[in-house]
Parts: C-alpha cells; structure tokens; sequence
C-alpha cells in the first residue's frame, strides 16, 4: 500500500446499511444518473454503483458529497498523476 504525501488532502467514505454515504475529500462530480454516480476525490476517481441513486447534499467548497439509494459497489481507479512503480503484472512475474 502507497503513503500518502502531506500534500494530499483527507478523503473519506462513511457508508450507512448501503443505502446513504457520505464522502469527503471531493474534488468534483463528473457525472450522475440513477445507477451511477462519478466523483473525481483527493485519493483518485471513485465510482459508485447502485440503483435509484441520488446526490442529497453538494459542497464543493468543503468537499463533501452525500448519496442515497441502494448502493452496489464503490470503485476506484489511479489517482492522477501516479504511476505504479512495479509494472504490469506480466513484467513482475518474468522479472
């Protein structure tokens, strides 16, 4: 697992019986319909899944972003700007 530098702000997910969620460290809202929901956070772009999905609260002043709905799955892809230093998974294999 990589170490954060200090200059990465906090990012964190809080999420309720799947059905409300509360993320911090929110940079924007890309994109959301009822079945997903793309944030753009601190840590890298996080997708989440799930049916009859709603934003209920935007404060991109503080960060902050609430969901509610039936949440399926949260995931995430690279932050910007890192690249992973092992290399692909064949690369480390014949090493």
């Amino acid at each position: 697992m990589e170490e954060r530098t200090s200059n990465t702000k906090s990012h964190r997910v809080v999420m309720n019986d799947r059905t409300i969620g509360s993320i911090t460290g929110v940079r924007e809202v890309v994109s959301f319909d009822a079945k997903e929901i793309l944030l753009d956070t601190e840590l890298g772009i996080l997708l989440i899944k799930g049916q009859e999905l709603h934003v209920n609260r935007l404060s991109l002043d503080k960060g902050e972003v609430d969901v509610e709905g039936c949440i399926d799955s949260l995931m995430y892809s690279e932050p910007h700007g890192v690249q992973k230093e092992t290399g692909s998974l064949l690369g480390r294999l014949f090493k």
